[in-house]
């Protein structure tokens, strides 16, 4: 089992808290990225989707996942477990010195997470304090903020999936 931290980084141009509209732990907000078999290399031609709210039951009968498939060049089976409660919003000024923000961590077994792709239902706020609702399809969003008359935007999208290990301290779990 490896673990992966989906973490995000952009340039906001008079925005702050960049995240999933209902937050970094929003129950509907879909995660789509491609998979790669750790057995035979195939990659999926199309992207996987996932969402805290989809539960899958695994095979064996014990416990749940968000995401059981099959490789369809070898037939191996892998899963893929969202772990909440590790994500933040990214800030205006972590975007601006290119720094990245961790948004989900997933447990994965037989797969590679890689290539996530940017979706709409999105959030962030202006430095007026407005919230804007985000599409992020296409790469990047302008809008312009009417109370600080100002325009605002998210540029030079990027994402990086990240292993990382799971570390316990004082009963509390983080992933490095």
């Amino acid at each position: 089992m490896v673990y992966y931290a989906i973490e995000f980084t952009a340039e906001l141009e008079g925005l702050t808290n960049l995240q999933p509209r209902g937050g970094c732990d929003d129950p509907s907000h879909p995660y789509f990225f491609k998979l790669k078999c750790e057995n035979c290399g195939e990659i999926s031609q199309k992207s996987t989707c996932v969402s805290l709210s989809d539960e899958v039951p695994l095979s064996n009968g014990k416990g749940t996942v968000h995401l059981v498939q099959k490789c369809k060049f070898c037939g191996r089976e892998g899963t893929v477990l969202m772990l909440p409660g590790h994500g933040e919003p990214l800030t205006g000024q972590q975007g601006q010195n290119g720094q990245f923000a961790r948004l989900m961590v997933f447990e994965s077994r037989g797969f590679e997470l890689f290539d996530f792709i940017f979706q709409d239902g999105w959030k962030a706020e202006s430095e007026s304090g407005e919230e804007f609702e985000i599409d992020l399809s296409e790469g990047e969003f302008a809008d312009y903020d009417e109370k600080a008359e100002c325009p605002i935007g998210v540029s030079n999208l990027k994402s990086q999936f990240k292993v990382v290990k799971k570390q316990g301290t004082a009963g509390k779990t983080q992933f490095r």
